[in-house]
């Protein structure tokens, strides 16, 4: 099949094939003329690195899980798997504290406005400003 069939069977663009094959993640392509000619083998490897891509691996991060023969090292890919699943669980847990800690400077800046007598909130301010501060500096 040439690169637009593929393109269309695959959903990746003509493009992303030609940078697929350039950086070594396809195996090799055969060629009729100035034509490449793309194979089954070729369609299942573009899926998987399609698949990947959407689960938040890089192009570089797919790359090293390939053998010599630019096929899928299986042992890699399920090891890499589980290192993204960790980074993406440590990544919650840090937004989870942030979000507990923007809830706190919120639920106290309403109770300042609450026991506030006037519209004047530059008392409020003046006791929230190290908390925010905080809340800056872990974004």
């Amino acid at each position: 099949m040439l690169i637009g069939d593929l393109a269309k069977r695959t959903g990746a663009s003509p493009k992303a094939i030609r940078l697929y094959e350039a950086r070594g993640l396809l195996s090799r392509v055969s060629r009729q003329g100035a034509y490449r000619v793309y194979t089954e083998e070729h369609f299942q490897q573009v899926r998987l690195i399609r698949q990947a891509q959407a689960l938040g691996f890089s192009l570089s991060e797919f790359g090293s899980l390939a053998n010599e023969q630019s096929e899928p090292d299986w042992e890699k890919v399920l090891q890499q798997l589980d290192d993204k699943r960790a980074s993406i669980r440590e990544e919650m847990r840090s937004l989870a504290q942030l979000e507990a800690q923007i809830a706190q400077v919120q639920m106290e800046l309403q109770t300042c406005l609450v026991e506030m007598p006037s519209p004047d909130v530059a008392a409020c301010e003046d006791t929230r400003r190290p908390a925010l501060a905080s809340q800056s500096r872990l974004a």
